[in-house]
């Protein structure tokens, strides 16, 4: 009789136990939907603060403070969707894995091809061309193909953008 009390007193506290067990969802994050013309990620030009980045995407994969001895400023990462916000340089960049939706399409598309859309290049190399627009500039990255595999966007014109190395 005695066996059958201590054991139910062990099974009652393996209940307690688990009673307390937190539940915790999955942050999510809503989709991304960059307006390239207006340099705009769901609305947030690339000169936001962390904290409305990360209050708007709070799925993101790393995170790096701004402090002065940050490479690059601060950083939000979003890896699975490849795109980062370097807010210490106000820039966006989309890299050729990015899961989103693009209000005007410019991965993938051949150089020379969107001149209409953008106008021409203010700076030019033989790798990236560097368009001046309303809210500071944009600059399209070229694979061996001479289609666009990664893109940026600042509210910094083309002579004062500082990019990460």
């Amino acid at each position: 009789m005695r066996c059958y009390a201590f054991l139910l007193i062990i099974i009652s506290f393996s209940f307690i136990t688990t009673a307390n067990a937190q539940l915790k969802g999955k942050t999510t994050c809503p989709a991304f939907e960059v307006d390239i013309l207006n340099g705009k990620v769901n609305g947030l030009k690339p000169d936001r603060t962390t904290n409305e980045i990360t209050g708007k995407f709070p799925c993101y994969t790393t995170m790096t403070e701004e402090n002065s001895s940050s490479k690059c400023g601060g950083m939000i990462v979003y890896k699975d969707k490849d795109i980062t916000f370097f807010t210490g340089r106000n820039y966006v960049e989309i890299g050729p894995a990015f899961k989103g939706k693009m209000i005007t399409p410019l991965l993938g598309t051949k150089r020379g091809s969107h001149f209409r859309t953008l106008g021409t290049p203010k700076v030019k190399d033989d790798k990236w061309d560097a368009f001046q627009t309303s809210y500071g500039c944009l600059v399209l990255y070229y694979g061996a193909d001479n289609k666009v595999k990664k893109i940026q966007f600042s509210t910094y014109g083309t002579s004062t953008i500082q990019l990460c190395e």
